[in-house]
């Protein structure tokens, strides 16, 4: 098993609020505006489409809940690689890492990088993906790429500069977001302009266009990779549990407040959705940009204007969380000796891992530039969930394997808590698989690519000085 240098640390700079900020800011991106218009085309049921949200939220809860112990035994910059490290061996835990950087983290920055850019054009600003700047042999470049590489570069740097400024951001943008669906919710359930006839029947098992050709199961579970979009990046907090002051408090308290939070916003945001657009509509919106329809019919363009901006600030927001943590894991593989050397140093002046920062930045700026983040997104749902429940099971390993050591913070119900989170994603890791397998096979083919760069670095660190 590995163990944690002591050569190069972080300082703890972060309290409980800025950790729960960078917990919902990092998960409340673009998702809660457009995944659950996508989710109405596979599941028509209201009470089914509404259910998959909670369910979602409770299994994200559960979650939270196992790691929270986790987090607690291990406050130790990386998070999830070193839980998975201490539970089965440096190769699973590199994998996890490599998937993070080939495409989970990077990808997720490339990809709300361009949705930030997209709705630009909500205020007048024409930078979307058909805005070519340039085109030659079959290549084009359009000014939303260039937007997404801008911002991923300036939030880079400024976290760059120091976790503090970092969190500040994050912060900032996450108050200006959650209250920015609140307003949503408020204004959507006082208007009148909605009808409670949406949610009727609310119990049901119709289907949309999409999920007819594949049964309510596998429909079901597609929908719910979905909205497990949506909910992912809860773990990102784990990443910088170095930084966090009083870890074995505040990173609980953290992880089950962020979740909890996020879910009533997303709860009370698909009721404001569903009360003012019936299923049929909600399927049928636009580039599935189901708040901006609904923000239209409550407010006219002055709605659409004001979704628009909530959006940027969101998406902003959501970008900076995403690189504020995902560079850790970046750092803690070199630390031992799984990644390029440069990510593993610390800055002297700024206490933040500047070269796990650059490189996490560049791949993601090149997936930006590529357009091919999108579907390796697809690809990757699939195993960022398989890798979330086997840190969960990793939990249940290490009560047996390392009985004595201290543990803070025991995770509430357990057995019971990891075990319920283990059935119901491995319910929804079958039912993805049958509802998409050639999307989850090329997700697992992404995570095996790990094996052979495994070993390249795993000689290199065993190579005489």
């Amino acid at each position: 098993m590995g163990t944690v240098s002591t050569v190069s640390t972080l300082d703890r700079r972060l309290g409980t609020f800025s950790a729960t900020m960078i917990i919902v800011g990092s998960m409340i991106g673009s998702g809660i505006f457009i995944a659950p218009s996508i989710m109405a085309g596979y599941v028509a049921a209201p009470g089914v489409w509404l259910g998959l949200w909670l369910v979602g939220g409770v299994l994200t809860l559960l979650g939270a809940l196992s790691y929270a112990e986790l987090c607690a035994m291990m406050p130790h910059a990386g998070g999830q690689y070193v839980f998975l490290r201490e539970a089965f061996g440096r190769v699973i835990a590199f994998l996890y890492g490599w998937t993070l950087f080939l495409v989970i983290q990077t990808g997720f920055n490339a990809a709300v990088a361009i949705a930030f850019a997209k709705f630009l054009g909500g205020v007048g600003l024409h930078v979307g993906e058909n805005d070519v700047v340039l085109a030659a042999g079959g290549v084009t470049l359009s000014r939303a790429q260039l937007v997404a590489v801008a911002v991923i570069a300036l939030l880079t740097w400024v976290n760059a500069r120091g976790v503090r400024e970092g969190a500040l951001v994050q912060n900032v943008f996450t108050v200006l977001k959650v209250a920015a669906i609140g307003l949503l919710v408020l204004v959507g359930l006082t208007s009148g302009k909605g009808s409670f006839s949406h949610f009727s029947p609310l119990l049901g098992a119709e289907l949309g266009a999409k999920g007819l050709q594949m049964g309510l199961l596998a429909a079901m579970g597609v929908a719910m990779s979905k909205a497990l979009f949506a909910y992912d990046a809860w773990n990102t907090v784990t990443f910088v549990a170095e930084e966090v002051r009083e870890p074995e408090r505040s990173l609980p308290r953290a992880l089950v407040a962020g979740t909890v939070v996020t879910t009533l916003a997303y709860a009370a945001a698909c009721v404001v959705y569903l009360y003012v657009l019936p299923m049929g509509r909600m399927a049928a919106v636009v580039e599935n940009r189901v708040a901006a329809d609904v923000a239209g019919a409550l407010m006219g363009g002055v709605g659409v204007t004001l979704v628009s901006v909530a959006i940027l600030v969101s998406t902003f927001g959501c970008v900076n969380g995403l690189i504020l943590g995902g560079a850790r894991v970046l750092f803690a593989m070199a630390r031992d000796g799984l990644f390029f050397r440069a990510a593993g140093k610390v800055d002297p002046v700024r206490q933040t891992p500047r070269g796990a920062l650059v490189l996490q930045g560049i791949w993601s700026g090149v997936l930006a530039l590529s357009g091919s983040y999108d579907r390796l997104l697809t690809y990757v749902t699939f195993a960022s969930l398989a890798f979330n429940a086997l840190t969960v099971a990793g939990l249940v390993v290490l009560r047996r394997t390392r009985a004595d050591a201290p543990r803070p913070y025991r995770t509430w119900g357990y057995p019971v808590t990891p075990a319920v989170y283990l059935v119901g994603a491995t319910f929804f890791l079958l039912y993805i698989f049958v509802g998409d397998p050639v999307d989850a096979c090329a997700g697992l083919g992404l995570v095996a690519l790990g094996l052979p760069a495994y070993a390249i670095f795993r000689r290199r660190a065993l190579a005489p000085a």
